[in-house]
């Protein structure tokens, strides 16, 4: 991987998104949590006006004709989880590869989390999950980097089987970023964000420009890039316009799975300038 320490050093101009954006959402999220809509359960208390009546509990009322509201314990600890995907197909690119780049955008969620003393976990994911353990301190963005840049995109794509692998690792409210390209069978995907409902989930899909427009023609050679199979066909003007149309069949079934389940998407090609790309992701 390419990526350099000036990246991590430029880093800094996220503190602008940060202060419009991330502060306002994950603050915000943080206030809802002291004001009752925690995750954590306390206890009850009287009604009195100018309590939430949406946490009026109407199974206590039936029994005792009385109000009472459930209250929450506030709950600080957001937990970031960070999840690449490094399967065969993200070694795929022209001018960067789809998992330097996704490595570049799960490097800036790792910034933001140090930024607001948020715990966070960095992981790589094709059959398996890797769960990188850089060391503790204000340089473990340096060490995710040492350590991303001696791994190498490759095997196949195993994303449900390695979201049940991780999930034992997931628990109370978190933050989670799902990086890949996302081109494998979306009934998977559909069962992993209905898993984490209660969560807040990032769903960020790496595509390079040559894949969104298939800028192959003629007679090619092709080869998968995940199990190496290779195949010999013509691609025509009417196959390009196939591919293309169900490309785009295939995102906004995508698009369509993360607003079903309150997840933010953004789709993204690699030739995006990084700042700009996470300027969609965070809007």
């Amino acid at each position: 991987m390419a990526i350099s320490l000036d990246f991590l050093k430029s880093l800094d101009r996220l503190q602008l998104i940060l202060k419009k954006k991330v502060h306002a959402d994950l603050h915000g999220e943080h206030q809802a949590a002291a004001q009752g809509q925690g995750l954590i359960f306390q206890d009850y208390k009287a009604y009195v006006p100018g309590d939430d009546f949406r946490h009026i509990d109407w199974n206590i009322f039936a029994r005792t004709d009385k109000f009472f509201v459930r209250r929450f314990e506030e709950e600080r600890n957001l937990v970031v989880h960070i999840l690449v995907d490094s399967s065969g197909s993200m070694n795929y690119g022209k001018h960067m590869k789809k998992f330097e780049y996704a490595a570049m955008l799960g490097l800036g969620f790792s910034y933001m989390a140090v930024k607001r003393n948020e715990k966070f976990t960095f992981a790589t994911f094709s059959e398996k999950v890797k769960r990188l353990r850089p060391k503790k301190g204000t340089n473990q963005l340096i060490h995710i980097l040492d350590i991303m840049s001696k791994l190498k995109a490759d095997g196949e794509s195993g994303f449900k089987h390695a979201m049940d692998e991780y999930k034992k690792n997931i628990s109370g409210r978190s933050l989670i970023v799902l990086i890949s390209d996302f081109l494998y069978n979306l009934d998977e995907v559909e069962e992993i964000l209905h898993r984490y409902r209660r969560s807040e989930v990032y769903v960020i899909q790496v595509l390079d420009p040559a894949e969104r427009e298939l800028a192959l023609s003629g007679d090619v050679l092709l080869e998968d890039a995940e199990t190496h199979d290779k195949m010999r066909t013509f691609i025509s003007r009417r196959m390009k316009s196939d591919y293309q149309n169900k490309l785009m069949h295939h995102i906004m079934k995508l698009k369509s799975l993360c607003e079903e389940t309150d997840c933010a998407f953004v789709s993204v090609t690699s030739d995006t300038p990084i700042f700009e790309a996470f300027y969609h992701v965070l809007r």
